[in-house]
């Protein structure tokens, strides 16, 4: 079976695996900051951490923080457990992000920060985005922290510019269904030196060190995950997730998609183990970018155009971390797809504001309750071949 996602993980992180590699969270980090434009780049074990320890650290608390209604609920979490509220806009349904034009609007006397998250890989205008903001921050007299989103969009431009470029601070998250993946982590960089050596020292004082067990479970799953997402193998992980209780228990426990809650080692330091097989996929970063490009102009040309089916855009500078389509029957679809050896994704199944956590949250989003019931995510992770994209591109007629 062709699995929904799969690690890009090959020869050079296996080996990375077996050897000791002290100082290389400091290495990942600068070459992090190089390859993505930056300054300087910060560590952390989860993007969520990431967002969190930002918004300490710049003291923002008992404020409004803008989010988009429609994307990974953590980065909700994340606001309300730093002490925040989270103000949700709804997206459009042509890219799946933030509308800007409800942006606008939302910018009130108690916003303090926004996140603005370019979905799937489409880069949202950060032209417009930073205007909207600096008139917002001139009208109510105070910082609004512009917080670029990129955990989808590694290396995704707008009018040739990186989107992780604008605003204050750009994070991204490394986990393993990611671009890029250090196993687990996040990482947020920075254009102002002072800024990132302020969140540097905030992290270095309130973060811990791991246990000495810890690199050995990291290597573990990761030896796991490569194992049970190749294409042999595949069937039975599907089965377990799909037909039993046991993996999908073992997801949830760490997406926590429904409790506003951590990880439990949420406070623990990046490992070098981790920034060494990060630092093996910013080497293949320019590849893996280059393959999904390629992935999606194959669908976006050889996909049947079925009634009530509504393909995803073909953007200049997206980086397609997802091709998502919106379907009239997802359980259906799915369901024929599995029975012809394709997984599709259902990567996020719900609006945040619709959530039992949020559902005090004002302001109706509609578009995001739209995506989140119709929307299949369709395999083209950067490993397949032409040959699996016609398995996919056959299975889907």
């Amino acid at each position: 079976m062709i699995p929904r996602f799969r690690p890009h993980i090959g020869r050079d992180e296996l080996i990375s695996l077996l050897r000791r590699h002290d100082g290389a969270v400091a290495r990942f980090e600068s070459e992090f900051a190089r390859v993505f434009e930056a300054t300087e780049a910060v560590a952390f074990p989860y993007g969520r951490s990431a967002l969190w320890a930002f918004l300490q650290a710049v003291g923002v608390r008992g404020a409004e923080v803008v989010v988009p209604a429609y994307t990974c609920s953590v980065v909700a979490h994340a606001v309300s457990l730093s002490g925040n509220r989270p103000r949700f806009v709804d997206i459009s349904l042509s890219d799946f992000n933030t509308d800007l034009d409800a942006l606008g609007e939302a910018l009130g006397a108690d916003t303090r920060a926004v996140v603005a998250t370019h979905l799937f890989g489409y880069p949202l205008d950060i032209e417009r985005l930073q205007a909207l903001v600096e008139d917002a921050q001139a009208r109510h007299g105070h910082k609004i922290w512009l917080i670029q989103d990129c955990a989808h969009a590694f290396g995704a431009r707008w009018n040739g510019r990186l989107v992780g470029s604008s605003g204050d601070v750009a994070l991204y998250a490394l986990n393993i269904s990611k671009t890029l993946t250090a196993i687990f982590g996040g990482m947020l960089t920075f254009r102002d030196h002072a800024l990132a050596q302020r969140v540097r020292a905030w992290r270095d004082a309130h973060f811990l060190e791991p246990s000495a067990l810890k690199p050995w479970m990291r290597r573990l799953y990761l030896l796991v995950a490569h194992a049970a997402f190749s294409e042999p193998v595949y069937g039975l992980t599907w089965w377990l997730q799909e037909k039993t209780p046991w993996l999908d228990r073992l997801t949830r426990s760490y997406h926590l998609d429904e409790r506003i809650e951590f990880p439990p080692d949420h406070l623990e330091r990046m490992l070098d183990v981790e920034a060494a097989v990060g630092l093996a996929q910013l080497a293949k970063y320019p590849q893996i970018v280059a393959n999904r490009r390629a992935h999606a102009a194959y669908l976006d040309a050889h996909l049947e155009r079925k009634d009530g089916w509504v393909l995803p855009p073909i953007v200049d500078g997206a980086t397609y971390s997802h091709y998502v389509v919106r379907v009239p029957d997802r359980a259906a679809c799915t369901a024929q797809a599995a029975a012809r050896g394709i997984h599709l994704g259902e990567l996020i199944q719900y609006s945040v504001p619709e959530m039992a956590g949020y559902a005090e949250s004002t302001g109706a989003c509609p578009n995001a309750a739209i995506a989140s019931r119709s929307t299949i995510n369709v395999p083209m992770h950067p490993s397949m071949d032409q040959e699996k994209l016609r398995r996919v591109v056959h299975a889907l007629r």
